[in-house]
């Protein structure tokens, strides 16, 4: 009997494929726990909503920060460096509550 190879299918649904645009990301932590929220600031406007919340464990944070290592190290070979430049629009975040803004 052969053995079958483990198998995930994952499913995306259409509203999801859409994504949701976000420009400022808080990310906070607890012992058990790294929270990500996705918020979108908009030029003059002093009140921004979370547009989107992940939970983490904190070894599947490590493992998304891998990720995203990799990601960003194949995209700058093919594409050249991303530079980060300041964002006037962009107000100071509170400090001193776990965590910091990405």
């Amino acid at each position: 009997m052969e053995e079958q190879e483990n198998q995930l299918n994952i499913e995306l649904s259409a509203e999801i494929a859409e994504g949701i645009y976000s420009n400022l990301a808080i990310i906070s932590h607890s012992s058990s726990e790294f929270v990500v929220d996705f918020v979108r600031i908009m030029p003059g406007t002093p009140k921004a909503n979370v547009k989107s919340r992940i939970i983490l464990t904190p070894e599947h944070a490590k493992r998304l920060l891998f990720a995203l290592q990799d990601n960003i190290a194949k995209f700058e070979s093919q594409q050249g460096k991303i530079t980060i430049a300041d964002n006037p629009f962009v107000p100071p975040m509170p400090m001193g509550f776990g965590g910091g803004e990405a």
